[in-house]
């Protein structure tokens, strides 16, 4: 090993190649439930340096972890504890490449911040629309090597969505360069959307060619009050009808979820937190092309109407930039609130919208029955058919030893609803290496079969973050 560690320090500097010190940023999950011991850090600053250590360590047979901002939440950017393993951060690799404004497209070096990314398409008088909470520390490869989705999935979608082309370096230490910003290229396999979503198992993203869009003319947001899960996706149909592609965000929070924000931050001003008879609030974005004096009358129209047909017990429509933004720190305040609460199961699980007021019902009356005084911390994107769905121990209980001792229960009780609602045990965390054995349960014996033949036929040794996504031995 000390030789592959001479051979990593000649290509990307010895400074750039970590072993001592505090490395916990690197080796550590954003959560803290897992923390393993890395082989070394190595920060490259070019693609050709990713491919040189690809290649060093592909040639010693020596696992990468590729890494970026290290936000995710299903563990899986982060080494074992053999300390055997490489992490590859790409966190140096920050550059603005270019910005096609008549192609409306941007080209990023995959360190890039994604709040760096968005201003830089800001800059250019343009929107890059993926918005998430950790933002401000995520990167843009880690974003696609997840297909991260966010609130604004309902008229952009995921980030496979918001991609044009990448630039991946193979397990073998090859640079393939896709980044042509084409709309349209049938030419052979999808490439781009094999390495999107792959959480790091199948090559390294080193760039990629993003969509842009116009900004939007006026952008309007409301905070309703709703009498039950039914009514809000009624909301959701009466807002794409009357909205269009105008619809944004369309998210929905349980009144628990908002009373944790009510506790724990009582300098945020939450609406109707005390309106007993609305057990759920929607926060929704319209997005327009047209003047804010007609889209706002086209917006109200639309609350009218949901108020009218009883889908709506209330609702504020923010006066200004500030307002709006104090209502989206709400709803991103809510992670935030439930940590103080103390440990919590966390869920990020897909229903088809339509079929969401009944999970809830039956998935809500479940884990009462089971688990006495659990506490449903329900919020999430109504609009993409995706909810948080976090179970919070009961009041009076030990947070430590609730998720010791239930979180395997409330997991399997969770996911069973799931499936049988036709839906997916995970939406836009991804798989990691905390849902392997969930993938093996959920997913079809087909499906499984072709994920482990494309992982033999690009990564034959293995080394690409194992363990993740596939279980360890079927890698090799």
């Amino acid at each position: 090993m000390s030789k592959l560690l001479d051979t990593l320090r000649q290509i990307v500097g010895a400074p750039n190649v970590l072993t001592e010190g505090d490395l916990s940023a690197y080796e550590q999950d954003w959560r803290r439930r897992s923390h393993g011991k890395a082989l070394a850090v190595v920060r490259p600053a070019s693609t050709a340096e990713v491919a040189a250590v690809v290649k060093a360590c592909a040639e010693t047979a020596t696992s990468l972890i590729p890494q970026g901002g290290n936000t995710g939440l299903s563990v899986g950017s982060t080494p074992d504890t053999s300390g055997t393993q490489v992490v590859l951060s790409l966190q140096r690799m920050q550059a603005v490449r270019s910005i096609d404004r008549d192609n409306l497209t941007l080209t990023v070096e995959a360190g890039c911040i994604l709040q760096n990314v968005q201003q830089a398409a800001a800059n250019a008088g343009l929107l890059f629309p993926l918005s998430l909470a950790a933002e401000g520390s995520c990167t843009i490869g880690g974003n696609l090597g997840t297909n991260a989705g966010g609130t604004q999935v309902v008229r952009y979608g995921n980030s496979r969505e918001l991609c044009l082309g990448l630039e991946v370096v193979t397990p073998q230490g090859e640079i393939w360069d896709g980044l042509k910003g084409l709309r349209k290229d049938n030419t052979g396999y999808d490439l781009r959307d094999l390495f999107i979503g792959s959480e790091g198992t199948l090559g390294v993203i080193t760039a990629a060619t993003l969509k842009l869009f116009p900004q939007p003319a006026a952008r309007l947001t409301a905070w309703a009050a709703v009498p039950s899960m039914e009514a809000a996706v009624r909301l959701l149909g009466l807002s794409h009808q009357q909205l269009g592609a105008g619809l944004t965000g369309f998210e929905v929070m349980g009144q628990f979820a908002l009373s944790l924000v009510v506790r724990h931050m009582p300098q945020l001003r939450v609406p109707f937190a005390d309106l007993a008879e609305a057990p759920y609030c929607v926060l929704l974005e319209n997005s327009d092309s047209e003047s804010e004096e007609h889209a706002r009358g086209r917006f109200e129209a639309l609350l009218e109407m949901a108020f009218e047909d009883g889908c709506v017990l209330d609702a504020v429509v923010a006066e200004s930039i500030a307002q709006a933004k104090g209502l989206w720190h709400v709803r991103e305040s809510i992670p935030l609130a439930q940590a103080e609460e103390g440990l919590n199961i966390k869920h990020d699980i897909s229903v088809a919208a339509s079929r969401i007021p009944a999970f809830v019902d039956y998935a809500d009356a479940l884990l009462q029955a089971e688990i006495p005084g659990v506490r449903l911390v329900n919020f999430g994107h109504l609009g993409d058919g995706n909810l948080h769905y976090n179970v919070q121990a009961p009041a009076e209980g030990d947070p430590k030893a609730f998720l010791r001792e239930q979180e395997a229960r409330v997991n399997d009780l969770v996911y069973e609803a799931v499936a049988k609602f036709g839906g997916s045990f995970s939406a836009e965390h991804g798989v990691g290496a905390l849902k392997v054995d969930k993938l093996q349960q959920y997913q079809s014996p087909v499906a499984l079969g072709m994920m482990r033949a494309i992982k033999q036929a690009l990564d034959p040794l293995g080394i690409m973050n194992p363990g993740c996504v596939l279980p360890r031995q079927e890698a090799v």
